[in-house]
């Protein structure tokens, strides 16, 4: 391939990167939501009684991190701290009602956002699209 057709498919997957994540960034303004602290709420409503530590991992950052995104979550009422059963110097998160009523709207607002997207592909272009990123996306 030449390195210009290389190129540009590099600069054309990193607009759709950022015209996606600018969608997602867009899609959770009703809830007042970083991405950041968006994945973190899907995280603990996915696992209740997850650990800051396996949260951190999760979310590929610092313990200290999931700390500060652990303590925003839960100021804003989403989720609740409790010493870890197993280990008394750990902590653990869980989704409280809203919580899960926040994460369960921002799940569907994320759907149909995703369907809008690539509706405008037909059928055998997503099929095509879908086997082309599973390629790329198998290191």
């Amino acid at each position: 391939m030449p390195d210009d057709d290389a190129e540009m498919l590099g600069e054309l997957l990193v607009r759709v990167a950022r015209g996606q994540r600018r969608r997602w960034r867009d899609a959770l303004a009703p809830w007042e939501l970083s991405p950041h602290h968006a994945r973190a709420l899907r995280v603990v409503t996915a696992r209740p009684g997850t650990r800051l530590s396996d949260l951190a991992e999760a979310l590929h950052i610092a313990p200290r991190s999931a700390t500060e995104v652990a303590d925003a979550l839960q100021a804003r009422g989403l989720v609740e701290r409790a010493p870890d059963p197993t280990d008394r110097r750990a902590v653990v998160l869980t989704p409280t009602d809203e919580g899960r009523r926040v994460q369960a709207e921002i799940a569907a607002a994320r759907a149909a956002d995703t369907r809008d997207l690539f509706a405008r592909l037909d059928a055998a272009d997503r099929a095509t699209l879908a086997r082309i990123l599973r390629t790329l996306a198998d290191d």
